[in-house]
């Protein structure tokens, strides 16, 4: 008894979940916290894999290419930028966290202790490593990976795939949102960093009215502790900042999909 499989609609059906799988494992590739290095590899496949199985019924029917040619080559690309892309913006949110963290530990005196980031395996001042901390939970308590999800899978309507995939626009309009990461940075630490050099300039001022003063055994513990008092005080602040960077990160996402 001779058994016979139908090679094409085989291939036809896999067609239709492989590539929304491209894009959607390298969005989770660069999501925030999913995207981390102490996420086994094996999780984020699994994860890809139930996502595609959700999201792919949903994506509208387009021509799909070859895999194995040239054109679904270029095809698997655009899909794999569409995805990176839209995880970098969310991800750079959480860099601006803790560049601020890292500005605000220099300032105190903190720079000498290091943590191991265990999401992109680098030494990092304990204090940036803090902020990201509380900016992903924050990020969690917003369900904020929900909307994440939920913006990928409008992604496939906005952006079909075996289309002109990342227009010469987009790309501007990703460089130009890199600028944030700074603008972010610095409103997380300025607080911080205006009461710090207020004390700096009144050590200085000190030194002048008595030289003979060891400011250095003087000066390090007081900055160091009104460091933590502004960061305690600051504390509420801090959250809405980062909602708020937040949300602006994902209605930029929304404002990409809509162009």
């Amino acid at each position: 008894m001779n058994i016979e499989i139908a090679i094409g609609p085989l291939i036809e059906t896999l067609s239709t979940y492989i590539w929304p799988f491209v894009r959607i494992g390298a969005f989770l590739m660069v999501m925030p916290l999913v995207g981390g290095s102490f996420v086994p590899l094996r999780i984020r496949l699994l994860l890809a894999i139930v996502l595609t199985i959700v999201i792919a019924p949903t994506v509208p029917a387009t021509a799909t290419q070859d895999v194995l040619s040239a054109a679904g080559l270029v095809t698997m690309t655009q899909e794999i930028g569409i995805g990176v892309v839209m995880g970098f913006l969310v991800q750079l949110v959480f860099d601006a966290i803790a560049l601020g963290g890292q500005v605000i530990g220099m300032s105190m005196g903190l720079g000498f202790a290091v943590f191991l980031d265990r999401a992109r395996g680098v030494s990092v001042p304990v204090l940036g490593q803090l902020f990201m901390m509380l900016g992903m939970l924050i990020f969690l308590a917003l369900d904020g990976h929900l909307a994440m999800i939920q913006l990928l899978a409008m992604s496939f309507q906005a952006w079909p795939m075996s289309q002109q995939g990342l227009t010469l626009p987009i790309v501007e309009e990703l460089l130009a949102w890199t600028s944030n990461l700074f603008v972010f940075g610095l409103k997380i630490a300025l607080p911080a960093i205006t009461a710090l050099l207020v004390v700096n300039l009144s050590f200085g001022v000190m030194s002048r009215a008595a030289p003979t003063l060891n400011l250095f055994a003087v000066g390090f513990p007081v900055a160091m502790l009104l460091g933590f008092a502004v960061i305690f005080l600051n504390m509420g602040v801090l959250v809405e900042n980062v909602s708020s960077f937040l949300a602006i990160s994902i209605s930029a996402i929304s404002s990409l999909l809509e162009n």
